[in-house]
C-alpha cells in the first residue's frame, strides 16, 4: 500500500504538532548523541517531585490501590479539591460534584472545550496563547478566533478589545493567568472587567490556572469564578499538579465547574479515558492534605525561580536586538526578536544548528517575532546559553 492510500480523518489531517514537544524532543535527541545542548523549550521544572508526594504513591502501589477509580476522580480527592477552591480561590459554591481529576492539565482544558463546544462555534483566543489552545478548539470541532494582545499591553487584552470581538457565534473566551508562554498576570480589575463583559454576552470562559502558584514581584492571583454566582457558572477552572509540584509526568489535571457541566465532563472522560492513574490520585491526595510540605516545596522552587528569572531577564536585555518584558508568573520569558531581522521560526532552527540552544518560536505562540524562554532549567545551562545567545546574535 503506497502512502497516498492512506486516509486520515479531517481531525488527524487538520492538527498541527505542539512545537514546544518538538523542539525539546530534538534538543534531548541531540544531547542523547552527546552534543552540548542549552535546553530553554520545555515547560518542566527540574525538580524532582516532592518525597512525601512519593511516598504516598508509594505507598497506595503497596496496599494494591492500582484498580479502576470512578472516571471523575477519588471521592476524597474531589473533596479535598473542593475544600481547596472554596478556602484558597475563594469560590463559595465548589463541592466535590463540581469537580473532575483528569489524566493531565492539558486533557482537563480539552475536556472543557469540548463540553460547551459545537461544530462551528466560535472560541476567542487572546494572543500570545498556549500552543494548544487552537488546535483543541479545532478538534472539538470549533473555530478558534485569535484576539492579539495591543502593543504595550503587557501581552494582555482589554475588556473593549473582548467586547468588540464577540460574534453572535461566540461561545467561549480562553483566559490564562499566569500566562504560558509570556508569565503575564492580569490583576482582579482588568480580570473583572473580561468577566463582566463575557457575562453581559453569554458566554463561558475558560480559566486556565496551571500556574497560580507561580507568582513574583507581590502579585496575587484571582479566580475569575470567585467574582460572583452567575461568574461561578459560566466560568471552567483548569489547573493541575504538573507545575506547581513537578508532577509532569504523573498527568493529573482538575476541573472545576457547574454541577451540569462537570457531569458532561465526567461522562466523557468515561468514554475517552476513564480515570486519571489510580495510584498518581493517592500522591495527589498527599499534595493537598499536607499544606506544609506542599507550602515548603512551592517556596523552595520560587526562591530558585525567582533568581533565575532575574538572570535570564537581565542577561537577555543586555543582548543588542532583544528587547524583554518582565515577566511576573509562570516561569516563561517571552523576549522580542524582531530587531534581528529574521522571522523566529528561523532564529530558533538556526542557533539550535549553530550554538546548540534550543527555544521555541512565537510562531506557534501567535506571535511572530516572539521567542519563549524557559528558566525552569540549571543556573549553569542559563548562564551558557545567554553567552551563547550573545555570540549568535552579534553573529547576525
Amino acid at each position: 500500500m503506497s502512502e497516498t492510500d492512506i486516509q486520515l480523518s479531517s481531525w488527524a489531517a487538520n492538527i498541527s504538532p505542539s512545537p514546544t514537544l518538538a523542539v525539546d524532543s530534538k534538543a534531548k535527541a541531540m544531547k542523547a548523541a552527546g552534543e552540548d545542548v542549552c535546553g530553554f523549550g520545555a515547560g518542566e521544572p527540574d525538580f524532582d517531585t516532592p518525597q512525601f508526594i512519593k511516598d504516598a504513591c508509594a505507598k497506595a502501589l503497596a496496599e494494591g490501590k492500582t484498580k479502576y477509580a470512578p472516571a471523575p476522580g477519588l471521592p476524597v480527592l474531589r473533596e479535598r479539591l473542593a475544600e481547596k477552591y472554596r478556602k484558597e480561590n475563594g469560590i463559595d459554591d465548589v463541592e466535590a460534584a463540581n469537580v473532575i481529576v483528569s489524566p493531565g492539565g492539558k486533557y482537563s482544558c480539552y475536556l472543557a472545550i469540548l463540553a460547551v463546544t459545537s461544530p462551528g462555534d466560535e472560541v476567542i483566543i487572546p494572543a500570545p496563547y498556549w500552543v494548544s489552545y487552537p488546535e483543541m478548539v479545532k478538534l472539538a470541532g470549533g473555530v478558534p478566533r485569535v484576539l492579539p494582545a495591543e502593543d504595550g499591553s503587557g501581552f494582555k487584552i482589554t475588556a473593549q478589545q473582548l467586547k468588540d470581538a464577540i460574534t453572535p457565534n461566540t461561545r467561549m473566551v480562553i483566559l490564562n493567568s499566569p500566562s504560558n508562554p509570556t508569565g503575564a498576570v492580569y490583576n482582579k480589575e482588568e480580570l473583572q472587567s473580561l468577566v463582566d463583559v463575557a457575562l453581559s454576552a453569554g458566554i463561558y470562559i475558560m480559566s486556565d490556572e496551571i500556574y497560580e502558584y507561580l507568582l513574583y514581584d507581590d502579585v496575587i492571583h484571582h479566580s475569575p469564578a470567585s467574582f460572583s454566582k452567575e461568574a461561578s457558572e459560566k466560568v471552567i477552572t483548569v489547573a493541575g499538579f504538573s507545575k506547581t509540584f513537578s508532577m509532569t509526568g504523573w498527568r493529573l489535571g482538575t476541573l472545576v465547574a457547574h454541577g451540569k457541566i462537570a457531569k458532561a465532563v465526567g461522562s466523557i472522560q468515561s468514554q475517552t479515558s476513564s480515570n486519571a492513574t489510580t495510584f498518581a490520585q493517592w500522591g495527589a491526595l498527599a499534595a493537598i492534605e499536607e499544606p506544609d510540605q506542599s507550602r515548603a516545596a512551592i517556596d523552595g522552587m520560587l526562591e530558585v525561580f525567582e533568581r533565575r528569572r532575574l538572570m535570564l531577564l537581565d542577561g537577555l536585555n543586555s543582548i543588542d536586538g532583544i528587547n524583554c518584558e518582565r515577566a511576573q508568573g509562570a516561569f516563561y520569558l517571552f523576549p522580542d526578536i524582531s530587531a534581528l531581522g529574521l522571522s523566529a521560526n528561523d532564529f530558533a532552527a538556526r542557533i539550535l544548528e549553530s550554538h546548540k540552544v534550543a527555544v521555541v518560536p512565537g510562531e506557534g505562540f501567535g506571535a511572530p517575532g516572539y521567542i519563549r524562554l524557559s528558566y525552569a532549567t540549571s543556573d549553569e545551562v542559563i548562564e551558557k546559553g545567554l553567552v551563547r545567545l550573545k555570540e549568535f546574535c552579534g553573529s547576525l
